[in-house]
């Protein structure tokens, strides 16, 4: 298990790098500065906090899964699907400003988390609770997304 955990730690945080470079300064810059943003929106440092935390507790339950789950190749194509929309929603978002496409990906990101975790939750147990802090961040993250996107 210790080399899939380190696989997908290295993947997960790919991931996490290559949001980090498609945002680029967009954080930074004038067009995000002038949205009108969510009262709830939390401060910069928590976004790295939170998704440190998510990527250490996800590759955790993949790794886990990998070892319990029997159909490993549906697996690895959910999560690869997941990989793709967690890195492609930050160009979209910031870099081509294009909101509403970006908050159709995160809403199809979060419905594919929820779904992994209801089809494999009698088979992880309590293994299943690691994708918790993945499934409440993308909730809180969609509504940040959908109030820019009706705010603006």
């Amino acid at each position: 298990m210790a080399i899939r955990l380190i696989i997908f730690l290295v993947l997960n945080f790919l991931a996490l790098g290559l949001g980090s470079y498609f945002t680029g300064d967009g954080v930074l810059s004038e067009w995000y500065a002038n949205l009108n943003k969510a009262p709830w929106t939390p401060p910069g440092w928590v976004f790295g906090a939170a998704w440190t935390t998510i990527m250490i507790c996800f590759a955790i339950y993949m790794a886990r899964a990998y070892d319990r789950v029997v159909d490993k190749q549906r697996l690895l194509i959910y999560f690869g699907i997941q990989w793709f929309l967690n890195v492609s929603w930050n160009p979209m978002f910031f870099a081509y400003h294009q909101v509403a496409i970006a908050l159709i990906n995160i809403v199809a990101l979060t419905i594919l988390l929820f779904g992994i975790f209801f089809r494999y939750r009698n088979i992880m147990g309590q293994w299943s609770y690691l994708l918790l802090p993945y499934m409440i961040w993308l909730c809180i993250a969609t509504s940040l997304n959908l109030y820019i996107l009706v705010m603006n």
